[in-house]
């Protein structure tokens, strides 16, 4: 049983007019695939979507209970509106628990306050990390740790908790940098400096608005 939990409807309401009819109402449409079953359209509550999705993000393996039964499911693909704040529809994939997954999962970097200063700066080179599991040793969070790196030290894939989790087989080359520790560039700093030093420019004609306005 996975530790994430999120309820879906059947729908059968199908079209662009229906859908967005759903979605005035709180709902977002969806299907659920897999191999060996029948796509199924269904329609979960916008609300508790959003808390999913902010508490455990998009690679978690998710209970969905539909029609009665729970599906293993992984969100396996979002399409949000390109300006409003807006979920437009969700694909839920149905996994097999014997059967291994390849998904992506983002890394979220911590320990970041420890090593920027006015000196330092942290450049993170790489977001996320693909792998391949059985979904029940699905991580719900990849940490990378940079609290520990230097100037001539990067954090690598390989430093990640998950590369020694023989139940995990990362598919991204272990020797990539997660991220490094760079010095401020000359021309950064100069723009620093120009940006502190800047004298107020008086604006021309302005003194003189400010006196016709006053007469």
């Amino acid at each position: 049983m996975a530790e994430v939990k999120m309820a879906a409807e059947l729908r059968s309401e199908i079209g662009k007019n229906r859908s967005r009819q759903l979605r005035k109402n709180g709902f977002i449409p969806g299907i659920v695939y897999g191999r060996g079953m029948e796509t199924q359209a269904v329609k979960v509550r916008e609300s508790e979507f959003r808390k999913v999705l902010r508490r455990y993000g998009s690679s978690s393996l998710i209970d969905l209970g539909v029609d009665g039964k729970v599906l293993p499911v992984i969100i396996k693909e979002i399409q949000e509106h390109p300006i409003k704040n807006e979920y437009l529809h969700v694909d839920f994939q149905k996994l097999r628990m014997d059967e291994k997954v390849k998904l992506v999962v983002p890394i979220t970097i911590v320990g970041r306050e420890k090593v920027e200063s006015v000196d330092t700066i942290l450049v993170q080179q790489i977001d996320e990390v693909e792998i391949e599991c059985l979904p029940a040793y699905i991580p719900q969070l990849v940490e990378a740790d940079v609290s520990g790196i230097d100037l001539n030290t990067p954090l690598l894939i390989e430093d990640l908790d998950i590369a020694k989790d023989e139940n995990v087989t990362i598919l991204d080359d272990l020797k990539d940098p997660i991220a490094i520790l760079t010095e401020p560039t000359q021309q950064e700093e100069e723009d620093g400096e120009l940006d502190e030093e800047m004298p107020e420019v008086e604006v021309i004609g302005e003194e003189d608005e400010k006196e016709a306005d006053e007469e």
